[in-house]
């Protein structure tokens, strides 16, 4: 394990009055990947402890062999040979849990990394103790940082940090230590609810690459995949209690136990339509986080748009009935 040898910024006086609904502690995370598929391994890993008002209490950083060649290289600068000695992840996952124990994970683009831990975990049978995660662009947003782009160097700039390791795990999680502070005295000074997420774990997932898709090394994650139209007309909404039509309008939110691409491709192959939005055309949204800030479930309430967990949502793929023919 290496140590920061850089010093934390200097702490900010907390607002007087701290809401009561903040969380007790933070693990600010960064993550560098062989890439963004569904089998794409974790390379190196950081970890900035913060208490509640966002005070550094530690740091960790690990290398991790991948078991697989290391990717973007040009990217990361971790060769095959750096990594070679280096532990696996389930070497590492005991002490990374210690680290992310009884806290929110807070990443950029915090989706990324939290699906590339949860898929780590399941593979070794087990999962993180990781209950929330807390995006940095998304508070960015929330705060209305008057920010060109949601880059994590941009936020950096806007703070004053200095980032001296671009796609370093542990200089990210630094830099991100030290701009998520001020972003979180900000939102308790306004009383911002903050955006927290839940996070669920993997119970099952694929090991294979996406069929039809080109590997890729942009930092988004779950990219678009192209599938054929959907062949049934839209029925329209999913009625409470009833049972799911073909050519119904299904839309995803949030994590699902079941690997996403999993459960889009058994919506398809029941003849539902996956859709990548909410809308007023939307038959169902499927979440297991009903409360959550995201577009979808906003959209879905204003819509009044029916919601059903992934547990009701896998039992009624067993029984979806046929479309009703159509006149010709």
């Amino acid at each position: 394990m290496l140590e920061d040898p850089t010093a934390a910024a200097p702490h900010l006086a907390p607002p007087s009055s701290w809401p009561a609904t903040y969380p007790q502690g933070y693990a600010v995370v960064d993550v560098e990947t062989t890439g963004l598929a569904r089998d794409d391994r974790i390379v190196s890993a950081a970890v900035y402890q913060l208490d509640a008002r966002g005070a550094v209490q530690d740091h960790w950083y690990t290398l991790v062999n991948p078991q697989r060649d290391p990717g973007p290289v040009w990217i990361h600068g971790l060769t095959e040979e750096m990594l070679a000695d280096a532990p696996r992840f389930p070497e590492i996952a005991a002490e990374l849990s210690e680290r992310l124990a009884d806290r929110v994970l807070v990443a950029h683009n915090a989706a990324f990394d939290w699906s590339m831990l949860a898929r780590e975990y399941a593979r070794t049978r087990g999962a993180a103790p990781v209950r929330q995660r807390l995006c940095t662009i998304a508070l960015s947003k929330e705060l209305g940082l008057p920010l060109p782009n949601h880059k994590l160097e941009t936020l950096a700039a806007h703070y004053g940090v200095v980032q001296r390791r671009a796609h370093h795990a542990l200089d990210d999680a630094r830099v991100l230590a030290e701009t998520f502070r001020p972003s979180l005295h900000r939102a308790a000074e306004i009383g911002l609810r903050l955006p927290l997420l839940a996070c669920q774990p993997l119970t099952e997932w694929s090991e294979g690459p996406a069929i039809g898709r080109q590997r890729s090394y942009r930092q988004t994650w779950r990219p678009s995949r192209k599938r054929p139209a959907c062949p049934y007309p839209n029925p329209g909404r999913y009625e409470p209690g009833g049972q799911l039509v073909q050519g119904m309008r299904v839309a995803f939110s949030g994590d699902t136990s079941v690997d996403r691409e999993l459960l889009e491709d058994r919506a398809v192959e029941a003849g539902l339509h996956v859709a990548t939005s909410v809308s007023r055309l939307t038959s169902v949204l499927v979440t297991n986080d009903p409360e959550s800030p995201t577009s979808k479930t906003t959209k879905a309430r204003s819509f009044g748009t029916p919601v059903i967990d992934e547990a009701a949502f896998m039992q009624l793929l067993q029984d979806v009935t046929p479309a009703p023919p159509t006149n010709r």
